[in-house]
């Protein structure tokens, strides 16, 4: 039996919620005049339904042969012959793979990443990763399924096309060195790029449908990460004293680093440092020569962003030269915060709206700790990154990304296609 308070909340929270989708779709339509509907457009949506079990097979294939970093062979092969048996012509572009369709001045790039984490996963599902040492536990297999998809509908819809679609499918996002790799092969350019979409996909208790911008503001933290290698003097456990013990020294940086949140960053703004690799050593009886420490720092600001990426170097150095060590700092990415272009996640939000996908709901605002390597990206061209809820309403949902037992909704995998395609060709239309 539920409480009254507990009803009177719920009915709160739904009219609220209710109103807040209202209002947003309101401002959109106001923004970019009222929304297209029925035989105006192509129904993508329909066509990627009767495609649903394609879109779901390329998803379980990634998964199951998930590979991590730059160079993912199987994926690349994957890609290239699906592109190439709709008729698309694929080209490498330095790990990546790319392609172009249509014609015309425009260019629109379409982006899906496609590597895995390197972690061992437990979601119980039968395609799990054959090796145990790698999971998509983030999504990115979806995102490069629904792309290929999208890559279909849109061949076969070519003539639709008032411009050129340019494909991007990318390795390393989730070590922020893809997106960093293809730019440097000229993925923005031949043709020149114009505009930039890309979609992530959300697990949790979130119902299908729900669609998640920010065209106001930092949507998601830069990223730093860091290796410091400490550098002492390895001997016998038995007389430290004879050494200079690089795991003592280790630790005590570690405290600092978390000093450094606690103390000198602006608690007004978002700061998270997370030191997720500490090594030293192969016996309990030996202080060994080095240790290492991995972590990454991320923010929602410049100026803190600076601040403490200084600091990092500094408390390193200075503790270890305390404790008559070495320290060495590494860093490893360098990806600045992601911000959307206003105006194009506003129109792309609009287009959205115009899709048949049964309670498709705006929700906008949406801001995120984790980063993305987009926004290498974002920085170049006008760009936008929307996340698609592929989440569910019982003990599936539970589980967040990142977690060996999470799940995703494949209940997802048309609407994300269609759109890609959608949004490709009502751009394209619209664009000055």
């Amino acid at each position: 039996m539920y409480d009254k308070i507990s009803v009177v909340r719920f009915v709160y929270c739904y009219f609220r919620d209710w109103y807040k989708y209202k209002t947003e779709t309101q401002r959109l339509k106001m923004c970019f005049g009222e929304v297209r509907k029925g035989s105006d457009i192509m129904d993508f949506y329909k066509r990627a339904l009767e495609l649903k079990g394609e879109t779901i097979a390329h998803r379980r294939y990634l998964h199951e042969n998930a590979e991590v970093g730059l160079d993912m062979p199987m994926a690349r092969e994957y890609v290239n012959k699906t592109l190439s048996e709709c008729g698309i012509e694929p080209k490498e572009c330095g790990y990546g793979v790319t392609a172009l369709l249509g014609k015309g001045d425009k260019t629109l790039l379409l982006r899906a990443d496609m590597d895995a984490l390197p972690m061992p996963e437990e979601s119980g599902e039968p395609f799990a990763c054959c090796t145990g040492k790698q999971a998509h536990a983030c999504g990115h297999d979806f995102h490069a399924a629904m792309l290929l998809t999208a890559a279909k509908l849109l061949k076969e819809n070519e003539s639709l096309l008032q411009g050129q679609v340019k494909l991007m499918f990318q390795p390393a996002e989730e070590t922020f060195e893809g997106s960093c790799n293809m730019i440097e092969n000229g993925i923005l350019e031949n043709p020149h790029v114009d505009a930039a979409l890309a979609y992530h996909i959300a697990p949790g208790r979130l119902p299908i449908g729900l669609f998640m911008y920010n065209s106001g503001g930092v949507m998601m933290s830069s990223v730093d990460g860091f290796r410091i290698t400490i550098k002492g003097k390895g001997g016998h456990g038995a007389y430290p004293n004879l050494a200079v013990d690089p795991v003592h020294t280790a630790v005590q940086i570690y405290t600092a680093l978390e000093g450094l949140i606690a103390r000198e960053a602006n608690p007004e703004k978002t700061c998270v440092l997370t030191v997720g690799k500490f090594q030293a050593g192969n016996a309990p009886n030996i202080i060994p020569d080095t240790a290492e420490i991995e972590g990454t720092l991320r923010t929602n600001d410049k100026d803190a962003r600076e601040l403490l990426v200084r600091r990092i170097s500094e408390v390193a150095v200075t503790i270890a030269k305390m404790n008559g060590a070495e320290a060495e700092i590494t860093r490893l990415s360098q990806v600045p915060t992601l911000m959307c272009d206003a105006k194009l996640t506003d129109q792309m939000a609009g287009f959205m709206t115009e899709m048949s996908v049964p309670g498709i709901t705006p929700y906008p605002g949406m801001q995120a700790n984790a980063s993305e390597d987009f926004a290498n990206v974002a920085e170049k061209v006008p760009s936008t990154l929307m996340y698609l809820s592929a989440g569910f309403n019982d003990e599936r949902g539970d589980y967040s990304a990142h977690n060996p037992k999470v799940r995703f909704n494949e209940e997802v995998c048309p609407i994300g296609a269609a759109a890609l395609a959608h949004c490709a060709v009502r751009w394209l239309e619209t664009a000055e």
